[in-house]
């Protein structure tokens, strides 16, 4: 008896390359299914056929959606539509179709890593890398924000970042999604909050400068909005004509290019919508400033033979503007900030490891080094401080509590002398596997380990004896394999003990097993690939990365226009004339 129902079948009406009616299992079948049949019917390959149902074109569904006939809509006495295609046309919708899928898993995968990216480092969580994401102003020095905002904003700073990444490869449409991302999670922020940091206005020129690379001239409206709202923007964080920009970054221009991109992208939206005065206009003052950053050789090998690289030389005139001066000093700030925040990531890094020694919180939280150190300059011992932070969710004034009650004191002790026990036995349990999957004999191996040393000093105990004499002992008297056995070398098939582990029970003290940070599988599901690719864009921009922009380009498309306009120019005199 057939499993199916006979409601589940349904009977299309095809016509094109084969007419006909054909009976489905609209609940079982795919698009796939359906177009194999079809072509088969019609002698032709699954590439040369479009089916077409409600003046859409099916498309193949992906491994992970399955999509049936039915979750398609497709029911009984619906219609299809069979047309045949050029097999070289068939391949290159396929190639689109895979193309649209890798895109789309590949933006899946940057949503996914920035979020996790930003949640664990915006709300107080211990970071599973040894590097920390912290907020900086234009001048470089740090910010502060609640929680909730600091997340939606790191969330959108990553997605902006990631978005001028793809922007660089040329991949404006990428560049799109992912800047659209980014300014969804700036929305969720409080709109005080961020009234007065730039990276929203710059956000929207880049939406738009995407818009202008694609020659989307159906973004005309939109594009005009955006750029209002990032004048606007610009105005409130950089004050009337940048005054307060300049005031931070010592009076040089360094904004000059991203004004420059603002006025070419404003002169173009003018251009299309008819507003050819206002264009020429935004043009003019456009081009005004392209002149402005040209570099001169004789500047830069000035620069240059001081000890500055091309590329830093050539950054420092444009932001300078040329006053070769202003930009020695400019490098030579820049490189004493960079060497500055080398040695606070240094610092970070080791304060991240010291957190990590710890433990985390009941709700997975890091221990606050300030608050540890405020408990220890009491004059509590760093180690149990830290506990007791760790166990009262950084609450300061429940580890004193704790740590003055010589019962909860003692209970801290023994957490901690519990929790470094626990961690020497996986660390011995990892040297153990380790030599193991080398090709040493398990029962010697534990031996060499327990035996004490590091995972060299092991591995050298176990590389001077032979394979012949471990066949020789093996082979002796039952007395002798038994002496093995009491010196610490187990049997084979026995896993590692500790022997001072025996009587700890962490269910009976009462102790929480999983306040050591991230477990295994948590550091296994990360996207360690596209969080890397995050973390290293990020490393690579500083405080003055926005507004470092090779104007080439926008100096091509000023020429561009401002021809436009001439010939608009030509026409209008031309037909005043007649």
């Amino acid at each position: 008896m057939s499993s199916s129902s006979p409601a589940s079948i349904a009977k299309l009406k095809v016509a094109g390359t084969w007419a006909g009616l054909l009976e489905v299992e609209t609940e079982n079948w795919t698009v796939p299914m359906l177009r194999e049949e079809i072509a088969k019917r019609s002698n032709m390959g699954t590439e040369s056929i479009n089916l077409i149902f409600a003046g859409k074109v099916l498309k193949d569904c992906t491994s992970e959606e399955k999509n049936s006939l039915s979750q398609l809509g497709i029911k009984n006495n619906s219609k299809i539509l069979a047309c045949r295609v050029s097999v070289e046309e068939g391949k290159t919708l396929k190639n689109e179709l895979l193309a649209d899928d890798e895109r789309n898993h590949r933006l899946a995968r940057i949503r996914a890593a920035v979020t996790a990216l930003s949640k664990r480092h915006a709300d107080g969580a211990l970071p599973i890398e040894d590097f920390d994401i912290e907020l900086e102003d234009q001048s470089g020095k740090k910010v502060h924000f609640s929680e909730t905002d600091r997340l939606a904003i790191m969330t959108g700073l990553m997605l902006h970042t990631s978005g001028k990444r793809f922007i660089r490869k040329q991949m404006f449409t990428d560049a799109l999604e992912v800047l659209t991302m980014g300014e969804e999670a700036f929305s969720l922020c409080n709109p005080k909050s961020i009234e007065l940091v730039d990276n929203i206005p710059i956000l929207q020129i880049d939406m738009v400068w995407c818009y202008f690379m694609l020659r989307d001239i159906a973004w005309i409206a939109v594009a005009g909005l955006r750029l209002k709202k990032a004048r606007e923007g610009l105005e409130r964080a950089h004050g009337k004509d940048s005054s307060r920009f300049r005031l931070l970054q010592a009076g040089r221009t360094s904004e000059l290019a991203l004004y420059l991109r603002l006025e070419l992208l404003e002169g173009v939206v003018a251009y299309h919508s008819g507003q050819f005065n206002k264009s020429r206009k935004f043009l003019a003052s456009a081009q005004e400033k392209f002149f402005q950053l040209q570099v001169p050789d004789e500047a830069l090998s000035l620069v240059v033979s001081m000890g500055f690289g091309e590329w830093d030389a050539k950054r420092a005139l444009r932001m300078s503007n040329q006053d070769i001066q202003s930009a020695v000093n400019f490098l030579v700030v820049e490189r004493e900030k960079r060497e500055q925040k080398m040695e606070d990531d240094i610092r970070r890094r080791n304060e991240i490891m010291e957190q990590k020694r710890y433990g985390v919180t009941p709700l997975k939280k890091a221990v606050d080094l300030q608050r540890l150190i405020e408990v220890v300059s009491i004059g509590f011992e760093k180690e149990l401080a830290a506990e007791a932070l760790r166990k009262n969710e950084n609450d300061t004034q429940k580890a004193l509590d704790d740590l003055t009650n010589p019962e909860a004191n003692t209970a801290l002790q023994r957490n901690i002398e519990l929790r470094k026990r626990r961690r020497q036995q996986r660390a011995t349990d990892a040297t153990i596997e380790r030599l193991v999957s080398m090709g040493f004999e398990r029962s010697r191996v534990i031996g060499a380990v327990q035996a004490g040393g590091s995972l060299e000093q092991a591995m050298h105990q176990l590389l001077t004896y032979s394979r012949a004499d471990t066949t020789v002992a093996a082979e002796n008297s039952a007395n002798a394999h038994g002496s093995t056995v009491n010196n610490n070398a187990s049997a084979p098939d026995s896993t590692p003990t500790d022997l001072a582990l025996d009587n700890l029970d962490p269910d009976a003290l009462d102790i929480d097993c999983s306040n050591e940070g991230p477990s295994a599988a948590e550091i296994e599901q990360r996207d360690v690939e596209m969080e890397g690719e995050i973390a290293d864009e990020l490393a690579r921009g500083d405080a003055l990365s926005d507004y470092d922009i090779e104007v080439a380009k926008e100096g091509e498309a000023i020429n561009e226009y401002l021809a436009l306009l001439a010939s608009v120019d030509g026409t209008s005199s031309s037909q005043s004339s007649q």
